[in-house]
């Protein structure tokens, strides 16, 4: 019989992460080994910890799940991953797959779902709820039809962390601190994200960091 699949989960609830801990450990196939409670403590963790599979939730503070998948897809090439999240919403799931993510789990049906999703990942394959799968057809008609693709992020990561920080309501002063950064560096920054986006001000900075999984509406 092969090792159990050694797990990494990061959600900053510590009730949810008990609760997935408990589904998870309850398999014989299947062990969590590590828990974070943002997607920074993930990355960290995966210096210490030998892990086969990293459970993300999208919404964290500090680094979201997504732009930890980024880093992990980076610096641990070999670890899989899954996302978790409460929202049916197609931006996050087309964003989980591009940083690198096998599957997206439905926190409402984690209980039925989470743990084929993490069978499914570590024999290779994907695991999408009906929603997301829906989508991705759509989404594949539609472009098919317009000869297009799914475009690049358009911001760096450091434009991701000052516009996560800003819509939280950090001041820039705030984000200076927090980023080890001056607050000059801060304000080229936040205009240039305004300007790559087409935004005006921080209510808009807000609505796409909701739109696009950095903070939770």
């Amino acid at each position: 019989m092969s090792a159990p699949t050694r797990i990494l989960l990061a959600d900053d609830h510590a009730l949810v992460r008990s609760g997935l801990r408990l589904i998870l450990d309850n398999e014989p196939d299947l062990t969590v080994v590590a828990e974070a409670a943002n997607g920074y403590d993930a990355v960290t963790a995966l210096a210490a910890d030998t892990v086969d599979l990293v459970i993300l939730d999208i919404a964290m503070p500090r680094m979201t799940g997504i732009q930890a998948a980024r880093e992990i897809t980076r610096v641990h090439p070999g670890v899989r991953m899954l996302m978790l999240s409460m929202y049916d919403n197609e931006q996050y799931f087309f964003e989980s797959l591009k940083a690198g993510a096998s599957g997206y789990v439905l926190k409402s049906v984690a209980d039925r779902d989470l743990i084929e999703a993490c069978r499914a990942t570590m024999r290779g394959e994907s695991f999408l709820y009906p929603g997301a799968i829906t989508a991705l057809v759509r989404d594949y008609l539609h472009l098919a039809r317009q000869g297009g693709r799914l475009p690049e992020t358009i911001l760096t990561a450091r434009e991701e962390e000052v516009l996560k920080l800003i819509a939280e309501g950090h001041s820039a002063r705030e984000v200076a601190a927090e980023l080890v950064i001056s607050v000059k560096t801060v304000d080229r920054h936040r205009a240039n994200i305004l300007q790559k986006l087409g935004l005006r001000d921080r209510l808009d900075l807000t609505r796409y960091a909701i739109r696009s999984g950095l903070i939770e509406p």
